[in-house]
């Protein structure tokens, strides 16, 4: 019997290159999304390889893709928490111009 691709390993493997991609060079939300669609389509491959894995090959693209949306989707989050400091410094400098005079 011959092995026959996993179906949805290609995917896992291009979601999770995008997420970490995605969030290096665009921005975080992206990276997030994509990395939430490969961790569920990684599940659902994982699922069906499980039940007959001498049937599918391309498993490693799975574990593989898994691990590319973990580290997206840690950068993205990492992004995010820079993101809201950043902004929130500068409103805090804005609500409180009148009081800060910028010496120390």
């Amino acid at each position: 019997m011959s092995q026959q691709p996993l179906p949805g390993a290609s995917t896992v493997l291009t979601m999770g290159i995008i997420s970490v991609v995605g969030t290096i060079f665009c921005c975080g939300p992206f990276g997030i999304i994509f990395s939430i669609i490969a961790l569920v389509k990684a599940k659902t491959a994982n699922a069906l390889y499980m039940q007959s894995p001498e049937n599918y090959s391309d498993y490693s693209n799975i574990k593989t893709g898994k691990i590319l949306a973990y580290i997206g989707l840690g950068l993205s989050l990492v992004y995010l928490l820079l993101f809201i400091l950043y902004f929130g410094f500068i409103v805090a400098m804005v609500a409180g111009s009148g009081e800060w005079s910028g010496e120390f």
